[in-house]
């Protein structure tokens, strides 16, 4: 099979790997799409591997099980079904893992796609049958695929923060996870204003439902959010999506007094003047990505209300483009790419 590796230094590499087999309670994927990410960068620019350093990309995968290993259970995965994969494994016996959240077993943690196992770019993807989340059949590959990072993170921080029809929320940062929060929040009934610097990306926070739009190069960000709120008291809920240190900042800063701020965005810093904390009692909490039970939570929300999760995804690749697919990507000269399998 055809598989993407990435080398480190920002190079990659098509290879042709063995088609996997699965263990006992494992299963073969055939992948129907496999999202790009922007933590993709991350591994991309990252230390040179070699040798067994090197694993697949891609965390972002769906597609239909081909292959099951003898141990699996037909409620956990017959061939055929459509599905989505918990990107996560863990020692399977700890409490993260009991509760769905593998991301956090400190016993034995993979994480398929870049990290340690081998992820969803590419033909066929191994992974355990309790990984598996079934694809509704009213949503398509892409959408799975979606689901599967950047939309099921959306999902993720909007339950974190309680977010209510009663609510105003700005959602600073309208990449791919910044517009799913904006499609989730208007199915939940919040009133939305949404944040970027890029028209292109308002634009399209626009066609998702914001309700008002805020271009944060040309406006005072707070100010503006201030401006669209009651009595110019703030919002109610913020999310943020860029990991931007001043925008963080702004984030909490936007909110109303006993307010709430999700940060979304890996990596960098949080600063905050402890007056935002303190005097004016706003709560400022993290959520990374979902665990199982969201994950399916999120595909059955988004089957339910029919939402186009699929418009997220602005170019599509075959794999053997995944070159140009993340020279284009790094450069910010794509929006959110996919690769579609036959």
């Amino acid at each position: 099979m055809e598989a993407v590796v990435f080398l480190g230094e920002g190079k990659l590499d098509i290879r042709e790997c063995p088609d996997p087999v699965p263990g006992p309670d494992e299963v073969v994927i055939r992948m129907k799409a496999s999202g790009m990410c922007g933590s993709d960068l991350n591994h991309l620019h990252g230390q040179l591997r070699t040798g067994s350093e090197l694993v697949i990309e891609g965390h972002e995968p769906c597609g239909v099980v081909e292959l099951v290993g003898v141990a699996v259970r037909p409620t956990e995965a017959t061939v055929g079904d459509r599905v989505m994969v918990h990107h996560y494994d863990g020692c399977r016996t700890c409490r993260y893992c009991r509760s769905g959240w593998t991301q956090y077993c400190p016993n034995a943690r993979t994480v398929f796609g870049g990290l340690d196992g081998d992820g969803g770019h590419a033909d066929f993807m191994k992974v355990p049958a309790h990984t598996l989340i079934s694809l509704p059949d009213s949503l398509s590959f892409k959408t799975g695929a979606a689901i599967s990072c950047g939309t099921g993170t959306a999902f993720g921080a909007i339950k974190r923060v309680g977010l209510s029809a009663d609510d105003t929320v700005a959602i600073f940062g309208q990449g791919p996870v910044g517009l799913s929060c904006t499609m989730l929040a208007k199915a939940f009934g919040a009133r939305v204003i949404a944040l970027d610097v890029e028209p292109s990306r308002l634009e399209m926070a626009e066609q998702f439902g914001a309700d008002y739009v805020i271009n944060s190069r040309v406006q005072d960000p707070v100010a503006a959010v201030r401006e669209l709120t009651r009595n110019g008291e703030g919002a109610d809920k913020s999310i943020e999506c860029s990991a931007n240190a001043a925008v963080r900042s702004h984030a909490v800063q936007a909110l109303r007094r006993w307010g709430t701020a999700c940060m979304v965005g890996v990596f960098g810093k949080v600063e905050l003047d402890s007056e935002e904390l303190i005097q004016l009692q706003k709560t400022v909490v993290g959520s990374l990505t979902f665990s199982k039970n969201l994950q399916e939570e999120c595909a059955l929300f988004v089957a339910e209300r029919g939402l186009d999760v699929e418009s997220l995804f602005t170019d599509e690749f075959r794999l053997d483009e995944a070159e140009r697919a993340y020279e284009l990507f790094d450069r910010r000269q794509i929006g959110k790419g996919v690769f579609i399998f036959g």
